[in-house]
């Protein structure tokens, strides 16, 4: 009777990473929506320290596993790059694998606009209308251009820059519609912000 009440007092008094603790893990290999399929595996390490009653507990430099769960592709007309993994071990330098199921809470955006989803843990690229108009912007220009310097020779003058500028944003459109939008990547060396959703005992 003694054994058990001590043991029961050691279990409850072992440390655990308590739920809503966040630390900061740093991409291995890259990860690619343009070439990412579910079940590839995905390697980090711990960027940050983790620690419990003012121990670490989980030093920099752990090894993280986990696996593509959810990867699309960009369309070329609509639909945003969506990304989302599944993280399942932490091993420790003593050799010691934690089983874990932590949710990504923020992703390094790597100079585009992929946000994560809050609900669902999912890495999206955001939208690309801003730059497809600007393609098409650039474009009509340039054929402006163009069109007013034939109409100069052919004494059309301004007919040719408006002509020029039409066929100029109908090419931009037309680019804009064939091209893929931006894909998620989370590159070798980027950075990722993971949240415990429960606790998960170190011993």
């Amino acid at each position: 009777m003694l054994t058990s009440l001590m043991l029961a007092l050691v279990l409850s008094e072992a440390p655990e990473i308590p739920a809503g603790t966040h630390v900061l893990l740093r991409m291995i290999n890259s990860v690619n929506t343009a070439t990412a399929q579910v079940g590839d595996f995905v390697y980090m390490t711990t960027a940050s320290p983790l620690s419990v009653g003012g121990r670490i507990v989980v030093p920099v430099g752990a090894h993280v596993q986990g696996l593509v769960v959810h990867a699309k592709r960009s369309g070329r007309v609509s639909g945003r790059a969506e990304l989302a993994l599944r993280l399942e071990t932490l091993t420790l330098h003593d050799g010691r694998v934690l089983k874990f199921s932590p949710q990504v809470a923020a992703a390094d955006p790597g100079g585009t606009e992929q946000k994560t989803s809050k609900e669902e843990g999912a890495i999206k690229q955001g939208s690309d209308a801003g730059r497809d108009a600007a393609r098409v912007a650039i474009l009509a220009g340039t054929g402006a251009a163009t069109g007013a310097a034939v109409g100069h020779w052919t004494n059309s003058g301004w007919q040719g820059a408006g002509v020029g500028a039409g066929i100029g944003a109908g090419v931009g459109v037309a680019t804009a519609l064939l091209t893929r939008g931006r894909e998620v990547e989370l590159r070798a060396g980027s950075t990722l912000d993971v949240v415990f959703t429960k606790p998960v005992p170190l011993e």
